[in-house]
């Protein structure tokens, strides 16, 4: 177990390890900046709320019925007979 190779690799493998480790943070954190760049540029833009058409009957529906599911399985999950 005194083998200088075995050492050698072993320090090879963890600073490749914490290359991809540190790569993968910097990916992260920049993607957050973007969202976090993105959030106040929406909460800077001026609220244009004559712009912005209102949901559509199929979506309404649509959100009714998901409604309705979702009561059903809260009342399945707290055993209340329907």
């Amino acid at each position: 177990m005194h083998d200088p190779q075995f050492y050698l690799s072993m320090a090879a493998a963890a600073l490749t390890a914490l290359a991809m480790i540190t790569a993968a943070l910097l990916v992260a954190w920049r993607g957050w900046l973007a969202l976090k760049r993105q959030q106040l540029n929406a909460a800077s833009a001026p609220a244009d709320s004559d712009n912005i058409p209102g949901p559509s009957a199929t979506q309404r529906i649509e959100i009714a019925d998901l409604k309705e599911r979702i009561r059903k399985l809260e009342a399945i999950a707290a055993g209340v007979d329907l």
